[in-house]
């Protein structure tokens, strides 16, 4: 799901590229939080610290690619 994003704000656009199987839980709990479900989803979520933490936790696992909302 797309959150809403107001003009001029950065949106990131996040891919799940690894499957998060024989990884711990909270990096799996993340990866949900996201809104990841499979390999090769894609989701657009509003930059803020918050997410920037959740996607540094799994960066080995997901490809982000930023644009303008």
């Amino acid at each position: 799901m797309s959150k809403t994003a107001e003009p001029g704000t950065k949106v990131l656009r996040i891919t799940l590229v690894k499957s998060p199987i024989g990884y711990s839980k909270v990096h799996k709990a993340t990866i949900k939080a996201l809104g990841l479900h499979r390999m090769n989803d894609t989701v657009e979520q509003v930059d803020s610290p918050t997410l920037r933490g959740m996607l540094y936790k799994v960066s080995h696992l997901v490809e982000v690619e930023e644009s303008q909302g």
